[in-house]
C-alpha cells in the first residue's frame, strides 16, 4: 500500500500482541493546535508497556527536601563556612554590610573603646601579713580578646594596721613580670581602717593566650601585721577586677 492512511474523526489506529489478547491503540487528542508529526527512529526499540514518573528524592542533613523537589535549609545550621563573606572572621569583629563586597558582608571591627569582657575575683575573708615578703591577696584570669587590647585593673580593699608608722607594700603581678608597686604609710594612733583603689593599665600584655593577675602585699618591718578586709567581710570584702577594652579611651 502506498501513499497517505487517513483515520478520520479521532479514529484509533489499533495493534493487537501475538495472540491478540491486548492491543496498543494510537490516538490523536481532541484537538491538535497544528499539524504533527511522529518519526520512527532508525533504530530497533521497544515501547514501554507502563508509564514511569520521576520522583525527587528527599535528602537530609543540613539542606534538607521534599519528593515535590521543594529544599529548606535546616534551623541553626547556618555556620560561617556557609556564609558569602569578603574576609577571614577575627574574634572580636562583627559582621557588617560593604557594599560590593562578596555577599555584601565582611568582618569588620567594631568602634574603639568598647569594653570587650570584664573578669573579677572577689574575697571577704581577712588577709594579714607580719612578713617583709609578698604574699598573694587575689588573683584573676582573663584570656584577652585582641593582642593590642589594653586591660585595666582595679583592687579595692579596707587596709588596716596595728602598729605606728609602718608601712604598708602592695603591687600588680601578670604571671611572673612585676607591673607596678605602691607603698602606704599608717600613723592615725597605729590604725587606720580605710577603702583603698589601686588602679593599673596593662597595655603591654600581647597575647591572646589566658593571663593571671595577681594583687600581693607586704609588711614595712618584719613583725608588723598589715591587714585587708579585718572585718571578716562586713566592709566589704576585696575585688580584683580586670576590664579588657577595645584601645585606650
Amino acid at each position: 500500500m502506498a501513499g497517505i492512511i487517513e483515520v478520520k474523526d479521532q479514529g484509533k489506529v489499533r495493534i493487537y500482541d501475538a495472540d491478540n489478547s491486548n492491543y496498543v491503540d494510537i490516538v490523536v487528542p481532541s484537538t491538535v493546535s497544528s499539524n504533527r508529526t511522529i518519526t520512527i527512529p532508525d533504530a530497533s526499540f521497544t515501547i514501554p508497556t507502563t508509564n514511569t514518573v520521576y520522583t525527587h528524592p528527599n535528602h537530609s542533613g543540613e539542606v534538607t527536601s521534599t519528593a515535590d523537589g521543594a529544599t529548606v535549609i535546616a534551623d541553626n545550621i547556618v555556620d560561617e563556612a556557609n556564609l558569602k563573606v569578603s574576609n577571614s572572621p577575627t574574634n572580636g569583629y562583627m559582621l557588617t554590610a560593604q557594599s560590593g563586597n562578596t555577599g555584601g558582608l565582611t568582618w569588620a571591627e567594631a568602634g574603639g573603646g568598647k569594653v570587650l569582657q570584664i573578669k573579677y575575683a572577689f574575697d571577704t575573708g581577712t588577709h594579714t601579713t607580719t612578713s617583709t615578703s609578698y604574699s598573694t591577696l587575689e588573683t584573676v584570669a582573663i584570656t584577652p580578646i585582641k593582642s593590642s587590647s589594653v586591660i585595666k585593673l582595679i583592687f579595692s580593699g579596707r587596709s588596716y594596721t596595728a602598729v605606728t608608722s609602718r608601712e604598708h607594700y602592695q603591687r600588680f603581678y601578670r604571671d611572673s613580670t612585676l607591673l607596678e608597686q605602691y607603698a602606704g604609710q599608717y600613723t592615725t594612733n597605729g590604725q587606720t581602717a580605710q577603702r583603698e583603689i589601686f588602679e593599673y593599665f596593662d597595655a603591654s600584655h600581647n597575647t591572646t593566650s589566658e593571663i593571671t593577675y595577681s594583687f600581693q602585699h607586704r609588711s614595712g618591718y618584719s613583725g608588723a601585721a598589715m591587714s585587708f578586709s579585718p572585718n571578716g567581710g562586713s566592709d566589704g570584702g576585696i575585688y580584683l577586677t580586670a576590664m579588657e577594652f577595645d584601645t585606650w579611651l
